[in-house]
């Protein structure tokens, strides 16, 4: 790093793990020891860092470690469901310190409602809120952070929303782009990597690179309305014909099994009913996941990923679902691309988009732009 290295770029440093000492960071940066000085009291100024004592001194004054401050804030996240909400309030590493959950309406401004309600109970006096990231479960347009699906949430402004209850940043993405954050958070050493999430809806979170692509207008990873060719004539909740959702969404199958008597209303009702050995669940599940696992070839043998992360709430039903995914993915994709691909379930089964929420604003609050702009007083966007 060039001498000159900001407050953020420090910042970064101690905060992976990569400096423990004034005199690391001199040694990494090129900054004189009273141009590392300035900079370390800045964030210490900011409750970004803290400084602690490093072991027994032989003499003269103690040594002393820098350590990111996870205590220095809060942030609140919020994945909105199709069925439910849940919510938290989150470290600055983003610990979940409080959790909630909120049912789902169909009128946008109930639930966003609703949310803040329980946000403000979250809090409790917890100090300072840095920013709120928040999760949708359909596509969120690039560059506006609008919603253009479900149909009921088309152009809601969820940002101007919280920004003007709160005044703090506020980072909204789709549901799967949350949850590909958060497990990429658990799988460090893997930078190929595609998310399925198999609930309401289905939809793919793609991390190329290390990094998350969500595309020209931010749909990437919409494989549930993909068409596929022995869908029917399955019906679409978004008016198509035969997309994968219409035939193995959470939903479809929920109509499924109630047409036959099941007392089933959500994905999950669903996934216990397969776990239960119901034999008419079961089948469906494993139908649904070849369906599933023939589109997912596609995405094999394009993105060639070095492993697939099946979550949602159907996952809960992993083995019969996975094994009609691995039944199509092995069949239909290029040996060269399955040859060390690896199928896992998902590591964050129950609250991984709400982590992915606070994963997804903690690194634009805390990136060496936003910390510079805190340190040097300027406003940053909230919206």
């Amino acid at each position: 790093m060039a001498p000159g290295a900001s407050a953020g770029e420090v910042f970064g440093l101690i905060r992976g793990g990569l400096a423990e000492t004034r005199a690391d960071l001199g040694r990494l940066t090129g900054l004189s020891r009273t141009a590392v000085t300035l900079r370390v009291d800045q964030l210490i100024d900011r409750g970004l860092v803290v400084e602690t004592a490093a072991g027994g001194s032989t003499g003269g004054r103690p040594p002393t470690r820098l350590v990111f401050n996870a205590d220095g804030g809060v942030v609140l996240a919020a994945a909105l469901g199709a069925s439910r909400s849940q919510l938290a309030v989150c470290d600055l590493s983003g610990r979940a310190l409080s959790t909630a959950t909120v049912e789902w309406a169909d009128d946008p401004a109930v639930v966003l409602t609703a949310v803040a309600d329980s946000f403000d109970r979250l809090l409790a006096g917890r100090r300072p809120l840095r920013g709120i990231g928040v999760s949708v479960p359909g596509t969120v347009e690039a560059g506006t952070t609008r919603s253009v699906s479900p149909s009921a949430w088309v152009d809601v402004d969820i940002p101007a929303f919280f920004a003007e209850r709160y005044g703090v940043p506020v980072r909204v993405d789709n549901d799967v782009n949350a949850l590909a954050l958060a497990e990429h958070r658990a799988h460090p050493d893997i930078d190929d990597l595609l998310v399925i999430k198999v609930s309401t809806g289905i939809g793919a979170g793609i991390i190329s690179g290390g990094g998350l692509r969500r595309g020209a207008m931010g749909a990437a990873g919409e494989i549930g309305h993909t068409k596929v060719a022995d869908g029917g004539g399955a019906v679409c909740r978004c008016g198509g014909v035969d997309c994968l959702e219409a035939v193995a969404g959470g939903w479809a199958l929920v109509r499924e099994l109630a047409a036959r008597g099941r007392q089933v209303g959500t994905a999950l009702d669903v996934a216990e009913l397969a776990r239960a050995d119901d034999p008419e669940a079961l089948r469906l599940v494993r139908a649904a996941g070849r369906h599933i696992g023939g589109v997912v070839a596609a995405a094999v043998n394009l993105l060639n990923p070095a492993m697939v992360i099946v979550g949602g709430d159907l996952a809960r039903a992993y083995e019969p679902l996975v094994a009609g995914m691995r039944e199509l993915i092995y069949q239909s994709a290029a040996a060269t691309a399955t040859r060390d691909l690896r199928i896992e379930p998902g590591t964050l089964t129950d609250g991984g988009t709400r982590t992915g929420c606070a994963v997804m604003v903690l690194d634009d609050v805390l990136s060496a732009a936003s910390v510079n702009a805190a340190v040097a007083g300027r406003p940053v966007a909230v919206g």
